[in-house]
């Protein structure tokens, strides 16, 4: 009490500058993943003002003709270079929908692991986002077209013409991932 009214600051009442140290910094780099077995999308953007900007994007082909192995290690292997490249420190996944094939689901579930493996081998954090809701996200309806995706990623990174498609959707994965970052919502990102 006698510390108050002389104006020495209490013990008890002196701010704690370990919330300060609490506070996780958003990343600055982060990996975006549209898994398919045959055009695997990706995408790595760093965070920048006045516009993030795109590090890499490009889509993992794989023809017809190879045998599932072969686009599974090609998609390993392309995402490890990648994440050796760039070394993001996140990466914003395509969260699973529900196929009505159920052999499509099961071949979309095989790239999405051999992704999901090369990613967590590189010790990067990895966030599920629903195809909706990353949609909304960059154009506002959940619906929304590919082409439109597209024309909005390319106005937001300012990028001189629209990505190609898979391309396109990783890099709105990624922008979709740091627009939730600085604006947390009510329903948090899956981490996986």
């Amino acid at each position: 009490m006698k510390g108050r009214l002389s104006g020495r600051p209490s013990r008890a009442l002196s701010p704690d500058p370990a919330p300060a140290r609490r506070i996780a910094l958003a990343p600055q780099v982060i990996l975006g993943v549209d898994p398919s077995l045959r055009g695997t999308g990706y995408g790595v953007i760093r965070l920048a003002k006045p516009f993030p900007e795109t590090l890499a994007q490009g889509t993992i082909s794989c023809p017809a003709t190879w045998p599932h192995s072969r686009c599974l290690a090609k998609i390993l292997q392309t995402l490890r270079e990648v994440l050796s490249d760039h070394r993001p420190e996140v990466c914003a996944i395509e969260g699973l929908f529900f196929a009505q094939n159920l052999k499509t689901a099961l071949i979309m579930g095989e790239a999405r692991g051999a992704a999901m493996a090369a990613i967590a081998e590189a010790g990067v954090d990895i966030y599920e986002i629903a195809p909706r809701r990353v949609k909304l996200a960059i154009v506002g309806y959940g619906a929304a077209q590919k082409i439109a995706v597209a024309k909005m990623v390319q106005r937001l990174l300012n990028l001189p013409q629209p990505p190609a498609p898979d391309a396109a959707d990783a890099l709105a994965l990624a922008l979709a991932h740091a627009q939730e970052n600085l604006r947390p919502g009510l329903t948090p990102l899956k981490k996986i």
